[in-house]
């Protein structure tokens, strides 16, 4: 090993000179991140969307998506009381925990939290705090609560809400609403109109298997099913039908896609088109073509064909297009030659050629990178969906813009992201098996 005092001295100042040079541009470059990440953040706001978070609405949506209300609701102006389940009358009830006599109603929220609704207004009872008293005057709402307004209550002279860790009530000119939540999602698979509601599981499959018949028409399996998929109130028909539209705008987007491309591929590729100037403006098309977003191209379809699955399945085509145009003309510039020159020998005309020769050796690839496509399309239809009124997307954005069944948008969030699982089960397997042989 040669001394370092054998080292010439002008080479030992480069190698110096050169590890400054590095130490510095690492210095450097850490420096530009920290700045553009400082920039970011005031650009942002993003101290003031933190400032701003409230975290008890973040908290009742999570609530929200795994339980249901039961909203007993006096009207103002006619002094009748109901209870529904989510408020919808066509699934009113009378609960044990609601008491009415006269002109008193007394809702009972547990742990000690009671709401009274009289002629007057409203009082709620609220254990470690106090008691809210709310009284209509003149047109407005009078509000007296035993100490300072917390931020959980909200208070108007025309709305009065207070939110609690058992349930929220709210107070207008027109009614008085007292929300109770309990875990689950109530009349998931039968309503109140079915002969099967608030039957168990051994129950049901008696009945399914070897009870006679509830309606001599028609098998109880046959009732099963046909109430559970015509629920007035999780639509799980229509839901399934909005599942069966999304699948379908991925798979015809993204197999029309590869029908188109393959074809227009040959003539991207050099050794395949030894036409420059054709080869060249085929390429400058896949790129102008996958150079849009899908998203953008739905918005352009939707305003040349109007909405719907076909303007979401058009949407895919266009951008799988030049993706798989730009991906198969590079498989194509990357076979083995010797094959096709084995299939030439044979005196095979070009056609054969390709179809013997080419589209063997390129085959799994296409197929695996046309699987990997429609995995995702499958989650690019959901907000194409929204977009164009088909499919899951469209419902869920319903449910969101509702603001108040956020249980429905729990429900769809999962078949969702169940959808994508299992088309990436689905597609993984079918890769795994064209790789394999």
């Amino acid at each position: 090993m040669a001394d370092a005092s054998m080292i010439p001295p002008s080479l030992a100042k480069q190698v110096e000179t050169a590890f400054e040079r590095r130490k510095l541009m690492s210095i450097g470059i850490l420096a530009a991140i920290l700045a553009y990440l400082i920039y970011a953040a005031i650009s942002f706001d993003v101290m003031g969307v933190a400032s701003r978070a409230r975290m008890d609405n973040a908290k009742n949506l999570l609530s929200d998506f795994w339980s249901y209300k039961v909203s007993v609701v006096r009207d103002n102006r006619s002094g009748a009381i109901t209870a529904a389940i989510d408020g919808d009358q066509r699934y009113a009830f009378a609960p044990d925990w609601v008491k009415t006599t006269g002109d008193v109603t007394t809702v009972d929220l547990g742990g000690g939290n009671v709401v009274t609704y009289d002629a007057q207004g409203a009082r709620y009872v609220i254990p470690g705090y106090g008691t809210v008293d709310i009284v209509a005057k003149d047109g407005k709402l009078s509000f007296t609560a035993p100490g300072a307004t917390p931020d959980w209550i909200s208070a108007s002279d025309s709305r009065i809400s207070v939110s609690t860790s058992v349930g929220r009530f709210i107070y207008t000119k027109s009614k008085v609403e007292t929300q109770r939540f309990f875990p689950g999602w109530e009349l998931f698979f039968f309503t109140f109109d079915s002969p099967f509601y608030g039957k168990s599981f051994g129950e049901l499959t008696a009945l399914a298997l070897w009870e006679p018949r509830i309606d001599p028409d028609q098998s109880n399996y046959a009732h099963m099913q046909h109430d559970f998929l015509t629920n007035s109130m999780w639509h799980h028909g229509d839901v399934l039908w909005a599942l069966f539209e999304t699948l379908l705008m991925a798979f015809l987007g993204t197999f029309t896609a590869a029908l188109i491309a393959l074809p227009l591929s040959f003539l991207a590729a050099k050794n395949m088109m030894p036409f420059a100037p054709l080869r060249f403006g085929i390429r400058r098309v896949f790129d102008f073509i996958r150079g849009l977003d899908a998203l953008i191209w739905t918005l352009i379809l939707v305003r040349a064909f109007g909405p719907g699955p076909m303007t979401g399945a058009l949407a895919i085509m266009m951008t799988d297009t030049g993706l798989f145009g730009k991906t198969f003309s590079e498989a194509l510039e990357n076979i083995d030659e010797k094959q096709v020159e084995g299939i030439r020998s044979t005196g095979a005309n070009s056609v054969q050629r390709a179809r013997f020769g080419v589209i063997p050796q390129i085959m799994p690839i296409l197929m695996s990178q046309v699987l990997y496509n429609l995995e995702s399309n499958t989650r690019s239809a959901t907000v194409i969906g929204a977009i164009v009124g088909g499919g899951i997307g469209l419902l869920l954005t319903q449910a969101i813009g509702t603001q108040k069944d956020w249980e429905d948008v729990a429900y769809y969030l999962i078949l969702i992201i169940a959808m994508v699982i299992i088309m990436d089960w689905l597609s993984g397997l079918i890769r795994h098996k064209l790789i394999k042989g």
